[in-house]
């Protein structure tokens, strides 16, 4: 089913060009080549064709275009030529000559000749005759195979079709698969491997990547027709899709990496809660993260407790135990030790949830609890929580915790996901399992002869039921007995809210046992496949479809060893069991009355569901062909071997069914229909009675032959075995093909990415182009798909979800597609790195996609077996070998020869075990309809006989059972190894002896061995002769097999250790081609070696297959190389393959070696450094004394040597340590290799820019600015005004964090402000009359800390207006892209224009800040201080700084092998000690006006100026400011931290100075230490945990070498702080001026300067700076000086040209903590800093006094005055009426334990109350963190005390007291005290919207305002869970300093001194007295009527029982006697 179209000829043409013609049909365009030179004729003679899906309408169009085409410009449009198709639908055939038109639609002289077939798809049209067009000449016949590169240079980037038609091999040729010639033709393994640059013939090989200055030369100089930002590219590097159609890519990667325990853990803060429903309660919360539990501490009657407690839970296990892991938070009411109090609310997630948040957590967001009994209940409080999920190597970013003042927005910050609605409804799950068929066994066949002989009957060994497991709950269905294929029809229903947070659904067979059940299978149902939550999205939906389920062999053992696997846990090795099953979810309308609340699990019978609805049966064929197994491990190598195939349970003849054959009817019978046949071994000639064949699934087991020491293979030469199967499957394709479409856009997109990351690695020009070629192949793939599957045809079984599905996938793709085309006309060269992510996230999106939860075809097994047992298997997709007629929904490894690594099944493969290669298999493999079965060889390679069974003899479409090759081609490879870099350390001495081993099919060669190196040059040139391969020569070229090359360590015992493989394809030469370029002779590539699935390592080196032809071997082209005497047999790689080399001079800075450990128990004393480079090297001088001064004695040694031009090419240089120890003898301490030279590289700048550098580090940024730097004008000065800056306007959480008290100080104001203020002052009030009250400014209140806190306010305020700016930006982004670029072609560069720039880029913030000041806060604004800030930075010094490696660099050296897995020897455990030192690698000889510039000392070489390396002593001053999220030490999930630093041999504990029970301990300390660098250079500041008993505990600790520091040019000393000043909180701590600093460094750089003018004025260089002049002493006084000039160009140092870099500011950093048991998780933070002062300078001052701040105490008074409207809740016990018996209790959070109430008002009968009653609360406070301190035991049995920090927050609540039962609790208000509602003015004003629209009403602030009074209304919960008020309270709060409070004393209640008057109370409690007749009235009437008739009823009947009982006995005795 195609359309087909050959364009002949275009005639007419004018002029003389190269022509080029594109055919667009369907959205999809091909392009012919080019054609070079033409005149007026273009013979394109080639040949289209669009495989089509659908019937083509006849109103559909062919478009045809002719065009000049430029290899720089848009190519030129000729004409174009436009058909529409109705008569082709008709005719199926057409031959057309006809005129083009052009751009206005009239026809031009140019003419076309066309011939076009089709062929519909129900076959009406034509018949299809494959050698119609074979008149062509064929497309092989250009032997050098350049044309395909020229169409790849087009510019306009459509990507050739790779993919042919699958037809017969002699339509082959006049395909167009477009062949990449050239170098690389293979780089399909190349996955991500480093291309070299091309040489010589780039131009010829590539015309794509054209060099960027041609072209941008070319634009210039047309005057910019061509704007370079629209050009895009097809692919670039070597065709990394398969190069033809006949061999697909090979998976690299070998371990499977899922089943594999990795490290966790979970960090959970418990901060507080809200809102909580209940009355009076006391809560705790329980953190529950699978099955351990955590409790946090009580809080007692409190509705909104503050915990803030932090809990940590560390896991090691698989990531998907690990994520599917639930976290469950749970608030608690009322529990103790007896009783398990009751549930208030809790809310659940899973841990994937978190980890899949952006830095893996929610921080401080709001969780919100359900009650999960009650589902018609709304939401049960708010919990506020930080969850984090920490992996090994993932560091969290926590947000910087200075002070937790951010407004209480809950709604704003939900614990939920993006995109989760924060109304979560309730929703029932209901998953229905209806039966299973294809069970294994699961009882050993003992225990069942038994039975049988004992009961004599035959049962099925298994008894399954099916268990569900969801958000934390389990369900099952019930258990069938012993069924193989068991009928369930029950559904297992789930309450759960929805969006559920939960992801996966864990479905299991599980087989009921006496003893212990265990899993038969087990499948995950992720939620995010199934469902859709855009606003067209879907609920849950799935089925009713078969899952499939794999797992461990099906043969049962009592033991199975791969019992995980069932599980879950990592790739199942055998297909185990399939599950017919579906789900639904309902959302439940809470308010229906009849609704069941509870959320347990309930299972119930369900309907089963018709046998067609899952698809219909069809009869699927399987088919494979083995073409080699090769590489079988030697351990099996002795028997016989043969493969067998499986599909479901079909062909699986071992142990598969246990069931009878059941010989199926043609028609197929009913449920049994899916079993499998037990096949007999199959003789080769079974066949059904009816000539129907039987399947034969497995090979004729065979002996291996030797290939060398390690392996062996099977000699499958010309004879390839054949399997083919025969399965039934519900038909459900079409799942599969639009899998598989999107799977190959997604390929494709991949490979296009790995292109563009690739350019960018190797520096080629031009990678955005790149990526416009790959957006617009992903629009035109996504359009393709729409198409394609808008057809899916409408059948009966399609499930919801597959058309949900199908209707979500074609909307995203289309809305992907889209945007593709949006983002290819944003790719410019500056936004290349934002669009790569975007680019990287559709992947994502697409792979996701691609994934079909509904599963199908089982997947196919492939069993190498030896002796009957299983050995290596390997598992394909079935989809990936699925054959559709549509290309594009053909499965990527359908009829195409793939290789194939088997693999150990489970466990086996894990580790090293896994990483050796099974057996390498080329394996062909075909699924389709039986129907559709006459293709299933087209893919093979050619030139076989099939070979039938002797039934099938006779049949043509009967498959074969093996082939046998006719033709076959004779080659000799040439493996030329160059080199490895990087490679694996398998010794203990830190490197390995590697060889490398070469296979090619049944052949294997090995390198030398070359000893001690991770980086061998084997320059080794490997031959094999006589390489046969089978099939058509032709087929050959484009399809070799591939090579797998293997590292290996060479043992002097023992066998080689396994190091790395990597897979190569070489570039294949026919015996009619000329060996000459562009394709010969190869290049070397780098292949990235991989081990397990790590990477291990570079292999350079180049592999070229050449067919030996009639002549012989005399015709290959010659070896000619070195010829090498002393390497005797070892041929070297040829001259044209090898690398160009050049002299190069590579210097070595020796400075020093630190930290070497011992080497075998003896310590180093005498120690050499040994460089190496290519054979050549330099040994520095040796250290004496290694304990006396570690560091050389001769600093600079250079050495030469012969390196590779090309840069990507040179080797890697070694650094080794030896120690010399006595007689002569030598031990390697540890090596380094240093893998990459580029960064050392010195290239001597252009004669233009006169002045040279250091390193080539200084040199690369230096040369950035030689391009624009003020030399070429250096008449002019350039004036740089410094005026102080305007700091970011702060938000108002500012004010009150900046001091201790409210005083307020402007630092450097000018004269004028301060007469304003004080003119302000006088004529105050208006506006700002409350502020006014403030107390002057007063600079002594200001300390350390508010610098601190103010520092990190900006930081908050820089990261939020970062993300404003970067939003702002976006929309922006267009506009100053066009901007940019005027700016970067700019004729005046220099600084102006890139000030003008900068200044540019600016205004979005400016106006922002503008925007911000003109906010409404004036009062505040008026005396808002300006406080000095210093810099935080919330990562280490090392990272901003480049490591301070400006020229000192740091080599860690390393000994001992590499751990195999992942948890034993880390790289960390593996140093043994550091090289100090650097090196410069530059062409010789350098330019002369380098080595003739002043001052230049030869003995340094390029390394002038550097300091001396003697020991010096410094004086260290280690300030430690606090720590935060330490990692619990102790029992009770907290820490008692304490500092301990150790610098040589100081040693400094401070345990006597431990904080109790903290995990954010502020320490506040400074530390001073005398060292000599360099014995003492490594800094140590760790934490401790102390503990009563036993040692203490290292909770984490940091490193921090000073001396890099200490040399560094960043002046990393001591750091300069914003402003100079010489007395407060901000003196100046270096002893230093900045004058002298800034003198000192102009000296160092020879700079010219600095030269201080009047006014103000300093020049530097050629710029001069302005600032301020004058200083103010302690007294006030003014005096001149020089010193805020010289700072203002310190802190701007980074512009001075040439010396200039960034200095360190006055800054805090915060380093992680570590510990070494628990490697690369983060275990808190440490907040600190280091000043550094040389001792034979001036002593520096007395250390900053930074003690943490003391809180400060307050007294807060509260009187109580009034109450009203207080709800009553007594009846009077006399009187009958409502009354209450009101008092009011008031507490300070945390100080419950001090609640004071106040006396009693009785018999309220309005709710009114009068106390006049005063509480004082006397509290510590700390007014930068607004947080009340509280010192108390946590217990009695508390060592010390601990100290809390909470939110100020009074709670007053209003009770009625009762004399005998419990005091009722009425209401409560919680004001927290910084920000609260002003009270009423009255009582009728108080309302609710006090308490619930907060947001809205004035706040104030107890701590400004001093004094407050008001009503404020008492609030609780009604039955409904609704706020109502229960009263209203007029208080007034008073706040005193603890010294005012002395001073005016005040009573509590109403006592002296200064005693409040008694309340007036109407004396309502003994009214019954005054009025006696009403009560009793009240009380015989009203209350005891009823009461008083019953007692006189019951004494009625007691008078007359006993009237009875008396006079019986008389009566009794008249009877007797007669009476």
């Amino acid at each position: 089913m195609a359309l087909q179209l050959q364009l002949r000829t275009v005639t007419g043409l004018r002029g003389r060009a190269d022509r080029i013609a594109k055919a667009a049909f369907r959205g999809l365009s091909f392009y012919t080549r080019v054609l070079e030179n033409c005149e007026d004729e273009a013979r394109f003679d080639e040949t289209f064709r669009w495989p089509v899906a659908s019937n083509i309408d006849g109103n559909e169009i062919l478009e045809i275009q002719v065009f000049n085409y430029s290899k720089v410009f848009t190519n030129r449009l000729i004409g174009t030529f436009r058909m529409v198709l109705q008569k082709v639908v008709e005719e199926g055939h057409v031959e057309v000559m006809d005129t083009l038109i052009d751009d206005n639609n009239s026809a031009i002289q140019t003419s076309i000749s066309i011939e076009i077939r089709y062929q519909a798809l129900d076959g009406t049209v034509g018949t299809w005759n494959d050698k119609e067009f074979l008149e062509t000449p064929s497309v092989h016949s250009e032997g050098d195979g350049r044309y395909p590169l020229e169409t790849d240079s087009l510019l306009s980037g459509h990507r050739q079709s790779t993919d042919g038609s699958v037809g017969k091999s002699n339509q082959q040729s006049t395909e167009r698969s477009f062949r990449r010639a050239g170098k690389g033709v293979f780089s399909a393994m190349k996955l991500g491997k480093a291309r070299p640059t091309k040489d010589d013939h780039r131009k010829q090989d590539e015309p794509a990547v054209l060099e960027a200055e041609d072209l941008d030369r070319k634009v210039m100089r047309l005057g910019g027709g061509l704007d370079p930002d629209t050009i895009s590219l097809a692919s670039v590097t070597a065709v990394t899709t398969n190069v033809s159609n006949k061999r697909s890519k090979p998976d690299i990667k070998m371990e499977p990496s899922a089943g594999r325990p990795m490290d966790y853990q979970i960090s959970i803060t418990v901060i507080e809660a809200r809102q909580l429903v209940g009355l009076n309660m006391d809560p705790v919360v329980c953190v529950e993260v699978g099955e351990e539990k955590k409790y946090t501490s009580m809080k007692e009657s409190t509705n909104c407790p503050y915990y803030n407690e932090y809990f940590v839970f560390d896991f090691h296990v698989p990531p998907d135990v690990m994520f599917d892991k639930i976290i469950k938070l749970s608030v608690i009411h009322s529990k103790n030790l007896l009783r398990s109090g009751t549930l208030v609310g809790s809310f659940k997630m899973d841990v994937g949830t978190v980890y899949t948040q952006p830095e893996h957590q929610f921080y401080h967001k709001w969780a919100i609890l359900s009650d999960p009994e009650d589902l018609t209940a709304g939401l049960k409080g708010y919990l506020k929580c930080d969850i984090a999920v920490v992996g090994k190597g993932d560091n969290i970013k926590t947000p910087h915790k200075a002070n937790e003042t951010e407004e209480d927005d809950i709604e704003g910050n939900l614990l939920l996901p993006d995109g989760v609605p924060p109304e979560r409804q309730w929703a029932r799950f209901y998953i229905k399992i209806y039966r299973a068929e294809g069970l294994p066994r699961m009882n050993t066949s003992i225990m069942a002869n038994v039975k049988k002989a004992l009961i004599g009957e035959n049962k099925d060994l298994v008894d399954p039921y099916v268990q569900v497991a969801f958000a934390g709950q389990k369900g099952k269905t019930s258990v069938q007995k012993s069924s193989y294929e068991p009928l369930w029809n029950e559904q297992i229903i789930f309450t759960e809210m929805f969006p559920p947070l939960c992801k996966r659904i864990k479905i299991q067979i599980r087989d009921s046992d006496k003893v212990n059940d265990v899993a038969i299978g087990t499948h995950f149902i992720d939620l995010r496949k199934i469902s859709n939550e855009g606003d067209k999205g879907y609920l849950p939906t799935f089925g009713p479809a078969w899952v499939n389920m794999y797992g461990s062999t099906r043969n049962y053992t009592l033991m199975d060893e791969h019992q995980e696997l069932n599980e879950g846990l990592g790739e199942g090795v055998s297909f185990r069991a399939r599950l017919l099953m579906s789900l639904a979810v309902e959302i439940l309308d809470t308010s229906n009355p009849e609704i069941n609340s509870s959320t347990e699990v309930q299972v119930e019978q369900t309907t089963p569901v018709a046998d067609n609805c899952t698809g219909k049966m069809e009869e699927f064929f399987l088919f494979g062909a083995f073409l080699e197994a090769t590489m079988i491990d030697r351990k099996i190598g002795d028997k016989p071997i043969n493969f067998e195939v499986t599909i479901g349970n079909y062909g699986n003849q071992i142990d598969g069914m246990t069931k009878p054959v059941l010989r199926r009817k043609k028609e197929g019978g009913d449920g049994d229909e899916e079993e499998s046949e037990l096949l007999h071994n199959s003789s080769e000639d079974e066949v059904d009675e009816d000539g129907e064949m039987v399947s034969v699934s497995s090979s004729q087991p065979m002996k291996p032959l030797v290939t060398d020491r390690n392996y062996f293979h099977l000699p499958y030469f010309e004879k390839k075995p054949c399997i083919y199967i025969k399965s039934w499957w519900q038909d459900q394709r079409r799942r599969l093909y639009n899998a598989n479409i999107m799977d190959k856009i997604a390929d494709k997109l991949e490979e296009g990415l790995n292109d563009v990351q690739e350019m960018i690695k190797t520096e080629k020009p031009h990678p955005e182009r790149r990526l416009r070629g790959v957006l617009e192949e992903l629009s035109s793939g996504c359009l393709r798909f729409v198409t394609l599957a808008d057809k899916d045809q409408h059948h009966s079984s399609r499930t919801r979800l597959d058309r949900e599905r199908l209707k979500s996938c074609m909307r995203e793709l289309e809305n992907m597609g889209q945007q593709a085309t949006t983002l290819r006309s944003q790719v410019k060269k500056n936004t290349m790195k934002d669009k790569l992510k975007q680019v990287q996230n559709f992947l994502q999106k697409l792979r996701f996609l691609a994934d079909e939860p509904q599963h199908t075809i089982p997947d196919i097994f492939v069993w190498m077996m030896s002796n009957n047992k299983r050995i290596a298997y390997a598992r394909v997709p079935s989809k990936d070998i699925l054959y559709s007629i549509v290309d594009e929904e053909m499965g990527k490894d359908c009829a195409k020869v793939k290789t194939v690594f088997l693999k150990l099944p489970g466990k086996r493969g894990f580790g090293p075990a896994g990483w050796t290669v099974q057996a390498k298999m080329e394996i062909y493999l075909w699924l389709g309809l039986n129907k559709q079965r006459k293709d299933f060889l087209s893919g093979l390679p050619c030139g076989f006989e099939e070979k039938k069974t002797t039934r099938g003899q006779n049949l043509p479409s009967f498959p074969p059972i093996s082939l046998l090759y006719t033709k076959k081609q004779v080659f000799q490879l040439r493996a030329h190894m160059y080199q490895a870099r990087s490679l694996f350390a398998a010794d203990s001495s830190g490197l390995s002896d590697p060889f490398a081993r070469v296979f090619f099919t049944s052949q294997s060669q090995c390198t030398e061995v070359l000893n001690e190196t991770l980086c061998p040059t084997w320059d080794q040139l490997l031959v094999f002769d006589n390489v046969e391969l089978y099939g058509e020569a032709h087929e050959m070229r484009d399809d070799p097999p591939i090579i797998v090359i293997e590292i290996y360590d060479q043992d002097t015992v023992g066998k080689a250790d396994f190091m790395g493989r990597t897979f190569a394809k070489p570039v294949v030469k026919m015996s009619d081609e000329q060996y000459c370029p562009p394709r010969f002779p190869p290049q070397l590539e780098y292949y990235q070696i991989y081990r397990g699935n790590s990477t291990a390592g570079d292999l350079l080196a180049a592999f070229e297959l050449l067919q030996i032809g009639s002549g012989g071997k005399s015709d290959l082209p010659p070896i000619d190389g070195p010829t090498d005497v002393d390497r005797g047999p070892i041929l070297p790689v040829p001259l044209g393959i090898r690398p160009v080399l050049s002299k190069y001079r590579v210097e070595i800075l020796f400075w020093g070696l630190r930290d070497l450990k011992r080497v075998n128990l003896a310590q180093v004393d005498r120690p050499r450094v040994d460089i190496e480079c290519a054979g050549k090297g330099v040994q520095s001088a040796l250290i004496q004394n290694y304990k006396k001064n570690p560091n050389f004695s001769t600093l600079v040694k250079w050495f030469e040597v012969d390196l590779p031009e090309n840069e990507l090419l040179h080797p890697p240089l070694n650094i080794r340590v030896v120690d010399c120890r006595a007689f002569g003898r030598y031990t390697l301490v540890g090596s380094h290799t240093v893998s990459s030279l580029r960064k050392f590289i010195y290239r001597p700048p252009d004669k233009k820019a006169q002045h040279w550098n250091m390193t080539a580090k200084q040199l690369k940024g230096y040369l950035a600015m030689a391009n624009g730097a003020p030399r070429s004008r250096p008449t002019g000065e350039i004036i740089v005004n410094m005026e102080p800056e305007v700091p970011i306007k702060k938000m108002e959480t500012m004010v009150k964090l900046e001091a201790n008290s409210d005083a307020v100080v402007k630092v450097d104001v000018s004269e004028e402000e301060k007469e304003k203020k004080k003119k302000k002052k006088k004529g105050g009030g208006g506006g700002g009359g409350e502020e006014i009250e403030e107390e002057e400014p007063d600079e002594s209140m200001l300390d350390w800390w508010s610098k601190y806190f103010a520092s990190i306010e900006t930081m908050k305020e820089q990261l939020r207006q970062q993300e404003a700016a970067a939003a702002e930006a976006e929309e922006k982004e267009e506009m100053e892209i066009a901007d940019e670029i005027k700016f970067d072609d700019s004729p005046m560069k220099g600084f102006k224009g890139q000030a003008k720039n900068k200044e540019k880029f600016k205004t979005p913030k400016d106006d922002k800040k503008k925007k911000q000041q003109s906010a409404p806060e004036l009062p505040e604004k008026k005396n808002k201080q300006k406080i000095d800030e210093l810099k935080v930075y919330n990562k280490e010094l090392e990272t901003e700084f480049d490591n301070f490696e400006d020229w000192l660099h740091t080599f860690n050296l390393l000994r001992g092998k590499i751990g195999d897995n992942d948890d034993n020897a880390t790289e960390e455990e593996r140093i043994v000690g550091r090289f100090k030192g650097s090196m410069c690698v530059y062409k010789v000889p350098l330019p002369d006006d380098i080595t003739k510039e002043a001052g230049y000392d030869p003995t340094f070489g390029m390394f002038q100026g550097i300091p001396s390396n003697d020991p010096i002593n410094v004086l260290v001053r280690v300030y430690i400011v606090r720590a935060t999220d330490l990692h619990p030490a102790d029992i009770n999930g907290k820490a008692d931290p304490y500092i301990a630093i150790k610098l040589g041999k100081t040693d400094i504990k401070d345990k006597e100075n431990y904080i109790s029970k903290q995990l954010n301990p502020v320490f506040g300390k400074s530390f001073d230490i005398e060292a000599t660098f360099p014995m003492e250079s490594m800094l140590t500041v760790a934490v401790y945990d102390w503990d009563l008993v036993g040692t203490d505990d290292l909770i984490g600790e940091t490193k921090i070498d000073l001396e890099n520091r200490y040399y560094s040019k960043h002046r990393a000393t001591c750091g300069v702080s914003q402003t100079y000043s010489i007395h407060g909180y901000n003196i100046w701590r270096d002893p230093m001026k900045p004058s002298q600093i800034l003198s000192k460094l102009c000296k160092e750089g020879k700079v010219d300067g600095p030269h201080f003018g009047p006014g103000g004025r300093v020049k530097v260089a050629n710029r001069v700076y302005t600032g301020p002049t004058e200083i103010e002493d302690e007294n006030g006084q003014k005096k001149q000086t020089d010193e805020h000039l010289a700072l203002t160009v310190l802190r701007h140092w980074e512009d001075v040209p040439r010396a200039g870099c960034k200095l360190v500011p006055e800054h805090v950093e915060t380093r992680p903590l570590l510990n070494p048991d628990k490697p690369g998780i983060e275990q808190g933070r440490l907040e600190m800093w280091v000043d550094m002062f040389p001792m034979d300078m001036p002593a520096p001052g007395p250390a900053i006094d930074i003690s943490p701040r003391k809180p400060k105490k307050y007294e807060l008074r509260v009187i109580v005055w009034n109450t009203d409207e207080v709800i009553l809740e007594d009846d009077d016990y006399f009187t009958g009426e409502k009354s209450s018996d009101i008092f009011v209790r008031g507490w300070l959070k945390g100080q419950q334990e001090d609640k004071q109430d106040t006396d009693v008002h009785y018999h309220s009968l309005t709710g009114e109350g009068n106390f006049n009653w005063r509480y004082i609360f006397p509290f510590d406070y700390l007014m930068a963190e607004e947080k009340i301190v509280i010192s108390k035991k946590e217990s009695m049995f508390s060592w010390d005390e601990t100290e809390y920090k909470i939110p100020a927050r009074l709670t007053l609540q209003v009770w009625d007291a009762d004399h005998f039962s419990a005091d009722d609790f009425l209401g409560a208000i919680e004001l927290d005290l910084n920000r609260f509602p002003r009270g009423a003015k009255t009582s009728k004003q108080c309302s609710l919207e006090m308490v619930t629209n907060e947001a809205e009403l004035p706040m104030v602030s107890i701590f400004k305002q001093k004094r407050v009074k008001g009503w404020w209304p008492f609030v609780a919960r009604d039955e409904n869970d609704e706020l109502e008020i229960t009263g209203k309270v007029e208080a007034e709060l008073h706040l005193l300093t603890a010294e005012e409070a002395e001073k005016s004393p005040a009573g509590l209640a109403r006592n002296e001194p200064d005693p409040l008057e008694k309340p007036n109370r109407p004396d309502t409690s003994f009214i019954w007295f005054l009025n006696p007749l009403k009560s009793i009235k009240y009380l015989i009437c009203t209350r005891y009527k009823w009461l008083i008739i019953k007692i006189v009823l019951a004494l009625l009947l007691l008078i007359m029982v006993a009237l009875f009982l008396y006079s019986m006995p008389g009566y009794m005795v008249k009877k007797l006697l007669g009476a």
